[in-house]
């Protein structure tokens, strides 16, 4: 009883060695101690002030005694053994109870969680399984925190989780709310929301488990739904769970569900929680509205790191540096030191803007705070470097790094792939591999990506067996890159066959494989795969879309185009400039000059590839006056122009046969150094070829630093329509010596040329090498030239017997070219046959209908040649008129058959009827053939209806000076009677005239054709 009074005396005034010392004086004065001694005095005052340097004294004491099988005597012995750094579980409760004591085990196990002692609270469980000692739910729930707080293999708890089940306790509230825990956090989310579903009673920290680990498995929409049914079962949101659910949102973007629950927020009094407000600034600051995060920052009452670092992170990915340092000062006003995460998120920022010199000066206060070995901060001023282009200060600082992380290896990969230097990133991938670090699912992408970029698809090849070998074949992120290279190659078999084995749908990966194939022009597969993919249900970005809008543009799928213009619409993507390029494409594609401008005013931004669009969409649909136009308005607005804006500028004044303008571009393109570039010198090649200025054409090709099928094939071409097959076989020969492989387009230029020039078996020998020797398969333009080059010929009955060995059933391109043969050599037998089938194949078409008037009317069957023009009233078919156009003083002047509608008409007439007599004097005589087949009327006279391209050329010659060549184009095939008379005056007025009609160019001069009369 005294030494208890005095126990309590000197513990009064905190003065725990004395009570030892009078104990000690106890001992020896033989004075008993009891259990009311040691443990209302020492042992409770010890652990009140954790002190410990008498704990071995006490602790011999008590185990000499034998007091260590009272359980409160050992269970306040573990009390100190804790802060006195004795708490090896095992020991000491073997010591004190042996396993056979219960307060000590109530006291162990969760002292050990508490005190994040996880092993030794599991070897504590470990042995109780061993034992077959009966574990109660507050036993087995201290266990599963510490599974939770430990690394211990998911087997283990499984196994937990088995004795639950068994001891009757997995409904347990108590228990299942750390068991969700670890399942969701070893991705076992099925398993999760089973054991939550057959709880019996759920608690907030139920729901906010279930939320928070169905967002961190990708599973936030589902997270979402539980909230809302949360709030259907009327249970009350808690501060963790608005955090957890305000996650998920962020995650997916649901920005405008966010900005719901912050009124809830609101509502239920949270707006003041610390972790609540900085869910609320992430979710702002990721959705891009940084006033409404900035204003949230402000009305907090206290903020910590994490508000600071996620405002600053807002500010990183919108490029506000200046903003971000900002925030910086003032965290460390608030006595708040920057952690790595800080520093990084402004590296990152500084990499964005390319500001090298922040960044530099972010690194020298990472170093003085000690950061710069952080894997955070050296990740992320590699990065700096590497965006800012600063390759080699990047690999010093790579060498200078103690890590061995992968990801700076990988961000190394990614610095040498940027610039193409393949070799230096094998480099990179060899000696990673020395140092024996294993590749991730990041690495090879990196070095597939440089192969792509520098068309290394062999290499390529070699990574993609590394990748099976090392097992990232079923890698989603890894295919995606696979896919992306072997489409971008024309390898689209391969990189089908890698899509079809994917076991999730990936959006990448389906973008990647439709832009393939618009890429390489099979439009027809792009749209079906992008509509099987809108039929799985998978939402397409803006490079699908954008693609599956250049593929409706590549074959001028107009409607299904405006459909898909349409969802871009509803996606949200009508800013995208990618997607609005691709639209601007299709409408000037497919003619639509309104839609197209429509397009191009509503982009926000634009850039050459949209001016380029335009120009090139009007081009090639047959707008070239509107693609010039537009030229000069990108000329005007300070648009550079690139290669493909020349290309296809030059190609539009080819099409208008508008020679002036296209040397103006020409001159644009010298000054600017285009000139040298092998796609722009090719259209000006067939630029001056069109426009009958072959010496101009031949000089471009001359002076060509390099050549390619192209440029060769555009010569050739062009000296076959001008009538000079000779050279354009004599260019044929010398592009073979060259080792340069003919193409389709270069035999069609081959073979035009025999038949204009009448090379019967070097046309024929040329056709037959297309197959056997160069393994290509002829088109029906190929057949129609073998026709025509028989036809033309006059061996029509050998042109009939090689169509009816011809592998394709002939198309009306070939059954024209033998009427028209047929009319030049008046044979009506087979001419008929022809005819027959054409007027089965196009019955709208007019040229049938004149072909075969013609062929009537040149063998004097007049009345079957007035059966064919009834035929065309009553079938409503109209013959295109005649019209003819000459450029004089920057104006171009068009003429139709009998025009009287220009102002110098009568001049022009009076000066036809000159030419007329002139013409008659060196034998020119009227064919009167060719006026009757135009007239509709019983009309003689033959200067009441002239055709159009004796009037062009009359106002020609009245116009231009005597030195400058007459150029002149028409719509229709130039008729005999015309070709004689422009022979006859090109002789009579010493001029050079060319005419370009529907066939070719016929070059006029003393009173010679190129054509040799032969067309």
């Amino acid at each position: 009883m005294v030494l208890t009074r005095v126990h309590g005396y000197f513990a009064h005034f905190s003065l725990c060695r004395f009570p030892f010392k009078v104990s000690t004086n106890f001992f020896y004065k033989g004075i008993h101690k009891t259990y009311r001694t040691y443990h209302v005095g020492m042992l409770d005052e010890c652990f009140e002030i954790e002190n410990s340097s008498d704990y071995k004294n006490i602790e011999g004491e008590t185990l000499k005694i034998e007091l260590c099988e009272n359980d409160r005597v050992s269970g306040s012995v573990i009390d100190i053994s804790a802060p006195a750094g004795k708490l090896n579980a095992l020991e000491v409760q073997d010591d004190y109870s042996g396993c056979r004591y219960m307060s000590a085990e109530y006291k162990m196990k969760p002292l050990c969680v508490k005190k994040k002692l996880y092993n030794d609270e599991l070897d504590l469980t470990s042995r109780k399984f061993d034992m077959t000692v009966p574990l109660d739910d507050t036993a087995l729930a201290n266990t599963l925190r510490a599974c939770i707080g430990g690394k211990v293999d998911f087997h283990f708890v499984q196994q937990i989780h088995a004795k639950i089940i068994r001891c009757g306790l997995s409904t347990s509230q108590h228990i299942c709310n750390p068991i969700i825990d670890l399942y969701l956090k070893n991705e076992c989310v099925d398993s999760a929301v089973q054991i939550f579903k057959n709880m019996s009673t759920r608690d907030s920290v139920s729901w906010v488990a279930m939320m928070s680990g169905l967002s961190k498995n990708c599973r936030e929409l589902e997270a979402i739904l539980l909230y809302c049914e949360m709030r259907k079962l009327g249970v009350y949101p808690t501060p963790y769970v608005f955090t957890s659910i305000m996650s998920a949102c962020t995650k997916i973007n649901l920005y405008k569900v966010g900005e719901q629950l912050h009124a809830l927020i609101f509502k239920w009094g949270f707006s003041s929680v610390l972790y609540v407000c900085n869910s609320l600034v992430s979710l702002y600051s990721r959705c891009g509205s940084l006033k409404s995060a900035e204003l949230i920052f402000s009305g907090m009452q206290c903020r910590d790191k994490v508000s600071y670092n996620t405002l600053i992170s807002g500010f990183s990915m919108q490029g506000s540096i200046d903003k971000s340092l900002q925030l910086l000062e003032k965290m460390q006003m608030d006595s708040l030191k920057p952690d790595s995460i800080t520093v990084a998120s402004l590296l990152s920022t500084c990499a964005l803007t390319g500001d090298l010199h922040k960044g530099m000066q972010l690194q020298s206060y990472a170093i003085k705070a000690g950061m710069c070995s952080d894997i955070i901060i050296e990740g992320s001023l590699l990065d700096l470097y590497v965006k800012c282009s600063d390759v080699k200060t990047a690999h010093k600082f790579f060498l200078a790094t103690q890590t061995d992380n992968v990801v700076l290896w990988n961000v190394m990969l990614v610095a040498y792939g940027q610039i193409g230097d393949l070799q230096e990133s094998l480099n990179i991938y060899s000696q990673m591999q020395v140092e024996g670090l294993k590749p991730n699912e990041y690495t090879y992408p990196s070095i597939l990506r440089t192969c792509t970029s520098v068309g290394a698809v062999d290499l390529g090849e070699q990574v993609h067996t590394q990748v099976i070998k090392s097992g990232f074949q079923p890698n989603v992120y890894v295919c995606s890159v696979l896919i992306d290279m072997y489409a971008k190659h024309g390898k689209l078999d391969t990189a089908l066959k890698i899509f079809r084995r994917l076991n999730e749908d990936d959006i990448v990966s389906w973008t990647a494989m439709i832009a393939g194939f618009a890429q390489h022009d099979m439009f027809a597969e792009a749209l079906r795969l992008f509509e099987e993919m809108q039929e799985r249900g998978i939402q397409s970005d803006n490079v699908g879309l954008a693609s599956a809008i250049s593929a409706c543009a590549g074959i001028q799928a107009l409607n299904q185009g405006r459909q898909i213009h349409s969802q871009s619409i509803v996606s949200g993507y009508t800013s995208d400039i990618s997607v609005g390029n691709a639209l601007v494409c299709l409408y000037a594609r497919c003619g639509c000059v309104l839609e197209a401008h429509l397009a191009f005013e509503k982009m926000y931004s634009r850039d050459n590839i949209t001016w380029n669009g335009l120009i090139s969409g009007f081009a090639q649909s047959g707008k070239s006056e509107e693609a010039l136009k537009e030229f000069s308005q990108m000329i005007q607005a300070g648009e550079e122009a690139n290669m493909f804006t020349y290309g296809s500028a030059v190609s539009a004044a080819a099409n208008l046969t508008n020679v002036k303008l296209g040397k103006q571009i020409h001159a644009r393109t010298l000054k600017t150094g285009y000139n040298s570039e092998i796609e722009v010198c090719n259209v000006l090649i067939t630029l001056y070829a069109k426009c009958g200025c072959l010496d101009c054409a031949r000089r471009v090709f001359n002076e060509m630093p390099q050549k390619n099928e192209v440029s060769w094939n555009a010569l050739i071409t062009g000296y076959s329509q001008h009538g000079y097959g000779r050279q354009a076989i004599e260019l044929f020969e010398d592009m073979k010596m060259l080792q340069l492989m003919p193409n389709r387009i270069t035999f069609l230029g081959v073979l035009s040329a025999c038949s204009h020039v009448g090379l019967v078996e070097e046309g024929l020998s040329y056709f037959q090498s297309m197959s056997e020797y160069y393994g290509l398969v002829p088109k029906p333009q190929h057949y129609s030239c073998v026709v025509d080059i028989l036809g033309r010929a006059g061996q029509l009955s050998r042109a009939r017997a090689f169509m009816q060995s011809m592998p394709i059933e002939p198309d009306a391109m070939i059954w024209r070219t033998l009427l028209a043969a047929c009319t030049v050599h008046k044979n009506t037998d087979i001419g008929e046959v022809a005819a027959k089938n054409l007027v089965e194949l196009e019955p709208k078409d007019s040229a049938t209908y004149v072909l075969m008037s013609n062929m009537y009317a040149v063998t004097g069957k007049w009345d079957d040649r007035d059966r064919v023009r009834r035929l065309m009233k009553e079938r409503g078919v109209k013959k295109e008129p005649g019209r003819s156009w000459i450029e004089v003083k920057n104006s171009v002047h068009a003429f139709f058959v009998g025009d009287r509608l220009h102002p110098l008409a009568d001049e022009i007439y009076k000066y036809v009827e000159e030419l007329n007599k002139s013409a008659a004097k060196i034998g020119y005589i009227q064919d009167r053939n060719s006026l009757w087949n135009d007239l509709e009327l019983e009309q003689k006279d033959s200067n009441a209806y002239i055709h159009s391209e004796k009037l062009a050329i009359a106002f020609g010659l009245l116009s231009l000076p005597n030195m400058i060549p007459l150029h002149v184009m028409k719509n229709l095939r130039v008729c005999n009677d015309c070709h004689n008379w422009i022979k006859s005056v090109s002789k009579v007025v010493d001029r050079t005239v060319v005419v370009r009609d529907t066939y070719r160019f016929h070059h006029f001069q003393d009173g010679i054709c190129s054509c040799k009369d032969y067309w």
